[in-house]
């Protein structure tokens, strides 16, 4: 049976609840559609678990930190079952019923595929769907495994897998070195498994500054997990004791466990975009207006499917302002100069804006400061070592354009950056801020005097 709705959200992630909260209320009908699980990748396999398992994972650290800093002697067992149980119910036990119910107070949730078939047009697993008013696609991204020959028959775990595992393996090997990797490599590394990183790339977290990479690199080897940088795999296949990844220069790296952590790719399965109107880039994502997030006649596309940014913060911000254009309140344009993002490894990693590289290569008159974020109060207060602060500077505006911090607390250290670039705060202004003592923030006053001349 076809049935008409207002508005369609394709998703009931992050960005298609921020379309239902913004809309409740405005008298439009909404109907969200979910093949999987009300809240999407963030709650169940992404954001939380993972975290939680880093939690686990550095309090583990910390107690054996007081060895240094508290006591002379620490005795620590690992209860995997434990830290796995209390993973799980940060997840919810992958139990939807909650979320669904806010969902339900304002829109009809249809469980089922929902593909984009042409404008105002959406079917659901047989049934079809009209929309009067819009069309909302977030759906989202799936792991990107890469064409690698043998992978496809191994048993390998992607980030599903590893953060909801119930028994840690022996050894994993991890295949790819962007912030999926390096967080769960760190992790089980200190619950006690052997753990080799094999990136592609140069360096670590390829993105970021290259000061990152060099130091992060640094940080895990002296927990002892093993990074192969610049390592092309050829081939996995089965071994006696789990895996085996061949490489085109070097010994063949084994484990147990695989995990496979190399990106990811829209979720887009079954749409017919060219029907709707709809464009792709070169790596398939939904091309959209980055203001207005339009990407064709009556259909808008937000969270990770546009391929803007991979983070939850950045999909719920979509959601509200295309849930504010659809009823008719769109005074607000979609403004990605300042996206905070956060590795949480240890110590975390954050950055907003741009990095230097990026900066000099749009000729923008660039000055640069950095120092590392341990040599503070606060740092040889921690006992910390091996961190950054770097800021980018766009002298022409004497304004901050892009900041990278390697510390602990960095993820909320960015906080104050990220308004920095957002609201173009001039380099004076923020040179005569006042930070308290001893934090690790209060590094930033006097990077922000040196650049404010």
């Amino acid at each position: 049976m076809d049935r008409d709705f207002d508005v369609i959200c394709i998703g009931a992630g992050p960005c298609g609840e921020a379309v239902a909260t913004e809309l409740a209320g405005s008298g439009l009908t909404l109907a969200v559609i979910e093949r999987g699980l009300v809240g999407g990748e963030c709650p169940y396999w992404g954001c939380i678990p993972s975290k939680t398992l880093i939690r686990s994972a550095e309090v583990l650290k910390e107690a054996a930190r007081a060895r240094t800093l508290a006591a002379s002697r620490v005795e620590v067992e690992v209860d995997f079952d434990r830290i796995a149980r209390r993973t799980a119910w940060m997840a919810r036990d992958l139990d939807d019923t909650r979320p669904a119910q806010a969902i339900q107070r304002g829109a009809t949730l249809l469980r089922g595929h929902g593909v984009l078939t042409r404008p105002g047009r959406v079917d659901v697993d047989g049934v079809s769907l009209t929309a009067r008013r819009g069309v909302v696609v977030c759906t989202g991204t799936l792991p990107a495994e890469p064409p690698i020959p043998g992978l496809d028959a191994v048993a390998h775990w992607t980030n599903r897998e590893a953060v909801l595992a119930r028994e840690l393996p022996g050894s994993l090997a991890v295949l790819g070195g962007g912030a999926i990797g390096v967080e769960l490599a760190q992790a089980f590394a200190r619950f006690g498994a052997s753990v080799t990183v094999v990136e592609g790339a140069p360096r670590l977290l390829a993105a970021e500054e290259p000061e990152v990479g060099e130091l992060l690199l640094g940080h895990l080897q002296a927990e002892g997990i093993r990074v192969l940088t610049g390592a092309r795999v050829t081939g996995v296949s089965a071994a006696a004791d789990g895996v085996r990844l061949a490489l085109a220069a070097g010994e063949p790296v084994t484990a147990e466990r695989l995990l496979v952590a190399t990106g990811r790719r829209p979720n887009l399965d079954g749409f017919d975009l060219a029907a709707a109107g709809v464009t792709t880039g070169p790596r398939g994502w939904i091309q959209v207006d980055r203001q207005s997030l339009v990407a064709g006649d009556g259909i808008w596309a937000g969270g990770d499917v546009n391929g803007i940014g991979g983070f939850t913060h950045l999909a719920h911000y979509h959601g509200t302002l295309i849930g504010r254009s659809l009823r008719g309140r769109g005074d607000r344009p979609a403004h990605h100069l300042a996206v905070p993002r956060v590795t949480f490894t240890d110590p975390e990693i954050a950055a907003v804006g741009e990095v230097e590289a990026t900066a000099r290569a749009r000729d923008m008159d660039v000055r640069v400061v950095s120092v590392d974020a341990a040599d503070t109060a606060r740092g040889f207060i921690h006992d910390f070592h091996g961190g950054l602060v770097k800021l980018v500077v766009d002298a022409g505006r004497n304004v901050l354009a892009g900041a990278t911090v390697v510390s602990p607390r960095a993820g909320e250290i960015i906080g104050e950056l990220t308004l920095a670039v957002r609201a173009g705060v001039p380099l004076p202004v923020l040179a005569d801020t006042i930070h308290g003592f001893p934090t690790f923030s209060r590094v930033l006053q006097g990077l922000f005097d040196e650049v404010a001349g």
